[in-house]
């Protein structure tokens, strides 16, 4: 897949990275959490024929390294296990006989390392991104995506935002401020089918759509953006949204250094904090439970995600 120019490289990116943080490894020893996350779907009659694709388990990326990971799924059935378009670890299976629930259950463990962004990277402008192989690794995450599409109104905002701003990072940051500013985050005002243009006339959605949004601020300018989901510690303070639940945000293309990722809903960058699990071009690319099934209409689904700190040892 990579071969193609479809993959993101993410092996390449740590070892550009390796001279940023190798100095730091000792004093900087990082975060481990802990993510459980449970799905269950009742059904008012017996239904058969499910068929389900899962985003549930992270494969090591850049900055954060996978410890353990496990997916298991009620009635029992065979998993089937590979890696996406985008590189991301895929769970695949199929229910052909009858039942009324179904269960999907995943914990997982990763080590995450302080964000450390080079002066090199931070002061990048687009003339650096025009070498062949970046091309290559990013041109897909600069195209109109099924939930991201070019909207005009959006591009002439993006000009007008990042006018006399050369520096990638700081026009992503701009971006970022600007959606956390004029949105207002509404849990019920969208759906997961929402394009970003939708919320972007709404001004309001959850973090899925200001995620889409700030994609299509960048790709707008020509920043390659990609969507990135996962999950988000917030510890005792309970100050940031989307923590104790799935969680979604931009990453950015840096050049020297990789993708980072930008978090318009908190305002922030994706630290330490985030544990990532799935990147692609918007939400349908990196869905945690995607499927259909033959039955009743009458449907409930139940979500528990708990995120939690490790000692470190």
């Amino acid at each position: 897949m990579s071969s193609n120019g479809l993959g993101d490289n993410d092996q390449n990116e740590a070892c550009q990275r390796n001279s940023a943080r190798s100095s730091m490894r000792g004093a900087m020893v990082g975060t481990k959490l802990q993510v459980t996350h449970k799905t269950i779907f009742h059904y008012g009659a017996a239904v058969v024929d499910s068929v389900n694709t899962l985003h549930l388990e992270p494969r090591t990326f850049p900055f954060q390294k996978t410890i353990s990971a496990t997916v298991r799924v009620i009635p029992p059935t065979r998993l089937r296990r590979f890696s996406d378009l985008f590189q991301n670890i895929t769970h695949h299976f199929e229910i052909l006989k009858e039942h009324t629930r179904l269960e999907i259950d995943s914990r997982l463990r990763v080590h995450n390392l302080p964000l450390v962004i080079p002066d090199r990277s931070l002061q990048a402008g687009h003339e650096d991104l025009e070498d062949s192989s970046t091309r290559e690794r990013t041109w897909q995450f600069l195209q109109d995506s099924h939930l991201v599409q070019h909207l005009p109104e959006l591009w002439r905002l993006a000009i007008d935002l990042s006018q006399g701003v050369s520096s990638i990072h700081e026009q992503a940051m701009i971006f970022m401020g600007w959606i956390h500013q004029n949105f207002q985050y509404s849990p019920g005002s969208t759906m997961v089918s929402t394009r970003m243009d939708q919320a972007f006339h709404l001004r309001a959605g959850v973090c899925q759509d200001f995620t889409h949004v700030m994609l299509g601020l960048c790709r707008a300018v020509s920043i390659p953006a990609r969507y990135a989901s996962g999950y988000l510690y917030n510890g005792p303070s309970d100050l940031l949204v989307g923590a104790q639940a799935s969680h979604a945000w931009c990453e950015v293309y840096l050049p020297y250094l990789g993708w980072i990722g930008y978090d318009p809903t908190n305002n922030t960058l994706a630290d330490e904090r985030y544990v990532k699990i799935a990147v692609g071009r918007d939400y349908e690319d990196v869905a945690p439970v995607k499927g259909s099934y033959r039955g009743t209409a009458h449907a409930t689904m139940d979500v528990i995600v708990a995120v939690e700190k490790l000692v470190i040892s």
